[in-house]
């Protein structure tokens, strides 16, 4: 039992960070630039996800978004981040905050057009079911339960 207790706190320099690529061609190197260290999965959160993000100059946190099912809440540690929406544009600076309603429809993702890095904590609902719709591209993830857990669409429903 000793060995399932997690400690209920952690310094976040010491959880490794990753580059990945969720996306499937032509999409898979979108996230260049884009590295997060899961903060939620080391301290052993299951019903929120919470990742510390840095983008390097240039970099996009994700193609823009919106989902049915999870809400999603970000906070601007440090750089100046540009929130890029369907409903326009807007530029953050540290200490500023963004969210968006599961089913708001509104597609977004951070850009980092400076020449310094951006830092943010971006946090979400972990819905078991979920549907994730890409406004610029013809591409849908449907998250279920079960086997597949995750399968990319397009929006007519074929696999990609």
């Amino acid at each position: 039992m000793a060995d399932e207790l997690r400690a209920p706190a952690l310094d976040p320099a010491t959880v490794p960070g990753e580059e990945r690529q969720p996306y499937p061609a032509p999409w898979d190197t979108a996230l260049a630039g884009k590295f997060r260290k899961a903060l939620g999965d080391a301290l052993g959160l299951t019903q929120i996800g919470v990742n510390l993000t840095r983008l390097a100059p240039g970099a996009i946190s994700a193609l823009r978004h919106w989902h049915t099912g999870e809400d999603e809440f970000v906070f601007v540690v440090s750089g100046e981040p540009t929130l890029v929406c369907d409903s326009g544009e807007q530029n953050l600076g540290p200490g500023q905050v963004a969210g968006f309603p599961a089913g708001g429809g509104d597609g977004h993702r951070l850009e980092n057009r400076t020449e310094s890095d951006v830092e943010f904590l971006e946090i979400g609902t972990r819905a078991t079911a979920d549907r994730v719709f890409y406004t610029e591209d013809d591409l849908i993830l449907e998250k279920t339960v079960g086997a597949p857990a995750r399968r990319f669409t397009r929006r007519d429903g074929t696999p990609r």
